[in-house]
């Protein structure tokens, strides 16, 4: 049993040095918190945005509206040797339920498998590529020529609406399916600096339709960049590109909004919110510096002094110029999109029948397309553009 008096320290006097380690941790709470307020204030404020914006274009796709959206109706594999097909058939681009769908299909669902590998000619309706190869096609095993085996579509804003500095909002789900090649991008609406890439691209997004497990990033990353050179061999886009990796889950599974962001000083591409950034770059020097390009190229036997295209442009140049949107579905190809040796891949992008190799194993890449269409097929919910006003 305790006798005497209970000692009650709250209060005795209290001790000075104790009085001064409260105020310490408060006061080293209170300037962590000031100094944290003051790093993002000044980290927002430091972030590059366009300024005053002006809406071009809201599209909430009730229809399929002609006055927008035009086709590229194409076999001829638009510089990348894609395998599909564009057609302006309702078969691969409609809209259902407020959205736009791009579905790729089958080519041999309406002219048998054995057409398109021997013996059957091939025109492509409402072609509009004014290049007659890019037109028609005929199949013959012995050349190894065939019909592209796939059909997508591909739809543009180029006779319609441009941007020269501004904002792109698209609302989208990827479709899932071994070797699709969803796209949302822009490409200049005159080449004045030239043909590709010296007039520029730029890719708002691009993925892989094959699952999370193929190693060269399928359907849980999409990629951001920018295309541009003196010429085709002399591509810069390696120094201009990021991603976004999703750790659970995959972009095929929701929509999300794929994002441009882009004036005469930076341009930012990202996903859903800017803390989702792909790829930001700030124009602070031109184009031309920042490729470091060699001072000759050989053409042949001869060595010829490589020029500036973009000498009479902007620093910005060639992004400095009009814009039209992109937005389409390819399959394949043979630019290294897809790596060769990875992922089972059928083809080898070296190789001069590189499109009829992957035809022949249709039944093992057919067989990872889901029979949903709202699985397959790339979804476009909305798209919005702003030009800066």
């Amino acid at each position: 049993m305790l006798t005497g008096e209970i000692e009650k320290p709250w209060k005795s006097k209290s001790n000075s040095q104790m009085r001064t380690a409260y105020w310490i941790t408060y006061a080293a709470a209170a300037f962590g918190i000031v100094a944290g307020f003051l790093r993002c204030f000044f980290g927002w404020q430091s972030v590059p945005r366009i300024g005053k914006l002006c809406k071009v274009m809201e599209e909430e796709f009730q229809t399929l509206n002609k006055d927008i959206w035009s086709h590229d109706v194409d076999l001829g594999g638009f510089g990348n040797n894609e395998f599909q097909m564009t057609t302006d058939s309702p078969t691969n681009s409609f809209v259902k339920d407020g959205k736009l769908y791009i579905l790729p299909t089958l080519t041999s669902d309406i002219i048998g498998r054995d057409a398109i590998f021997n013996g059957h000619t091939y025109n492509l309706t409402g072609c509009t590529n004014p290049d007659w190869k890019s037109c028609g096609v005929v199949s013959n095993s012995t050349t190894g020529a065939v019909i592209n085996p796939v059909q997508s579509a591909r739809l543009t804003t180029r006779k319609t609406h441009n941007i020269q500095f501004g904002k792109v909002e698209v609302r989208a789900k990827i479709p899932r399916g071994d070797w699709l090649w969803p796209a949302i991008w822009m490409l200049p609406v005159d080449n004045t600096y030239g043909p590709w890439p010296m007039s520029g691209e730029i890719d708002i997004m691009e993925a892989r339709g094959n699952g999370p497990l193929y190693p060269k990033q399928g359907t849980n990353v999409v990629r951001g960049s920018l295309n541009w050179g003196p010429m085709t061999e002399l591509n810069r886009g390696w120094k201009t590109y990021g991603w976004r990796a999703m750790r659970r889950g995959s972009f095929d599974q929701d929509f999300h909004t794929y994002a441009l962001e882009w004036d005469q000083n930076f341009i930012r591409i990202y996903v859903d919110n800017r803390l989702h950034h792909m790829m930001v770059l700030n124009i602070n020097k031109s184009f031309w510096e920042r490729g470091d390009f060699p001072q000759v190229v050989t053409n042949g036997s001869d060595y010829i002094a490589l020029r500036n295209p973009w000498a009479n442009g902007s620093p910005a140049a060639p992004f400095d110029k009009p814009f039209y949107l992109i937005l389409n579905v390819a399959v394949g190809g043979t630019s290294g999109w897809f790596p060769d040796g990875s992922g089972g891949k059928p083809w080898l992008d070296g190789s001069l029948t590189a499109m009829s190799d992957f035809a022949k194993k249709q039944d093992e890449w057919y067989s990872t397309w889901p029979k949903n269409v709202d699985e397959r097929a790339f979804i476009i919910d909305s798209v919005r553009m702003w030009q800066k006003c």
